[in-house]
């Protein structure tokens, strides 16, 4: 680590990696069903619209899970929803280890995605409202990275379970990994303070009730904020996920990759990703929020089409699996500290998680149109057309919301 995080203090610190961790193991879960895809294609005949279908669910169900998240964090802390979402979406992962159909596994991988949502909404605003405004971005942007360790951890798992055993038992192993997330909240509770941020609303939060903060939302002086960073969430979310969900299968059915070959092209694809977080996080203090989303933004949408729409192969293929992974993630590194400097600590976490997870549930959609429209036009053309589409509306979003950069954290609406 450089001079910003040596800045911090041993609570500060505790909280940082407190973050890391919940997101990462919140990563490798939601990330280990773009692994069995291709098996349970091959097992259960589930078709290609089917596993959209099953991620999309997830993922809706994650954006209903970030906003009831947010709302319990603004009223009984941040930390306690750390703990809470954590043990859920561990819970249900492990659960998708014992499903014997399409309509169990829909099931369990949407109860899942209540648990994914929530962790974000409570993480985000805690590492957001812990560090000092001069490397907030770093700070909270380094946080995202998170998300390729725990892709990469998927991706780890994956390949040494499927190695060493067949593929109608691998799958079930590959979930019941995702159990291990669970353990994380003993350290949790040991080691991690609440925000000072939700002590000092604790007056104006004993006076106003759940519903109003959920409506302060939606007030006069929040509503714009509250609709750019929806928008923002919007695109960022539904490029990324179309890539997560469909990168597996493209490089298996498409390029004919073995799980070897598959595993050593998402490497690339992973290390691309943790440089874009870490390296975006970098840019966000130094050129400010806007800048680096719509330099992210353009930059992802010229490799994601590159990626699909030409004959690539060989090691052109992996630098733009590199390119790929490092523009879709630098746009999603700035989304925590921006939205945490938009909202007032009274509704921080209500109004962050609202934004985030209706881009969300936006963005779950577009896993199932690519199913749907690789039926007609290929998949490698769905993914590339429909990230792209995502992408624009990060554009819109940077160029309509304020710069945020240095803003010391409001208090109250």
């Amino acid at each position: 680590m450089t001079s910003w995080y040596r800045s911090m203090n041993p609570p500060q610190k505790r909280t940082f990696w407190a973050c890391l961790m919940g997101w990462a193991l919140d990563a490798m879960d939601v990330q280990l069903f773009a692994f069995v895809i291709p098996t349970l294609i091959t097992l259960w005949g589930m078709t290609k619209s089917q596993a959209g279908i099953v991620g999309t669910a997830a993922l809706i169900t994650s954006a209903i899970g970030g906003v009831l998240a947010g709302l319990l964090a603004d009223r009984i802390g941040r930390v306690r929803v750390l703990q809470i979402t954590i043990l859920w979406f561990a819970l249900f992962t492990g659960l998708s280890a014992l499903t014997h159909s399409y309509h169990q596994l829909l099931l369990t991988r949407s109860l899942q995605g209540l648990g994914f949502g929530g962790e974000w909404a409570a993480g985000a605003v805690l590492i957001g409202e812990a560090v000092d405004k001069r490397i907030r971005g770093r700070a909270v942007g380094t946080v995202q990275a998170g998300w390729p360790i725990g892709y990469a951890m998927a991706a780890l798992a994956y390949f040494i379970i499927f190695s060493l055993w067949p593929a109608d038992v691998a799958w079930r192993l590959l979930f019941f990994v995702g159990l291990l997330p669970a353990l994380a909240v003993i350290w949790l509770r040991r080691n991690v303070p609440e925000s000072e941020a939700f002590k000092a609303v604790a007056d104006v939060r004993k006076k106003t009730s759940f519903a109003g903060n959920f409506a302060l939302i939606f007030s006069r002086n929040v509503l714009p904020r509250t609709l750019t960073a929806s928008l923002l969430a919007a695109g960022a979310l539904g490029g990324n996920y179309t890539i997560l969900t469909w990168l597996v299968t493209y490089l298996r059915q498409t390029h004919s990759m073995s799980i070897g070959g598959t595993t050593g092209y998402l490497a690339i694809n992973i290390f691309g990703s943790f440089c874009g977080y870490v390296g975006a996080a970098y840019l966000s203090d130094l050129l400010g929020r806007r800048k680096t989303f719509v330099l992210s933004a353009l930059g992802a949408t010229l490799a994601i089409l590159t990626y699909t729409f030409l004959p690539v192969v060989g090691m052109t293929m992996l630098l733009l699996g590199f390119l790929v992974g490092m523009f879709q993630s630098g746009i999603v590194s700035g989304m925590g500290a921006c939205f945490s400097e938009l909202f007032p600590a009274q509704i921080r976490a209500s109004a962050g998680g609202f934004s985030y997870n209706f881009g969300r549930a936006f963005g779950s959609l577009v896993p199932a149109a690519v199913g749907i429209t690789s039926a007609e036009y290929g998949l490698g053309p769905s993914i590339g057309a429909w990230a792209a589409a995502s992408y624009a509306l990060v554009f819109v979003a940077a160029l309509a919301m304020p710069e945020t950069r240095n803003k010391e954290l409001e208090l109250h609406v």
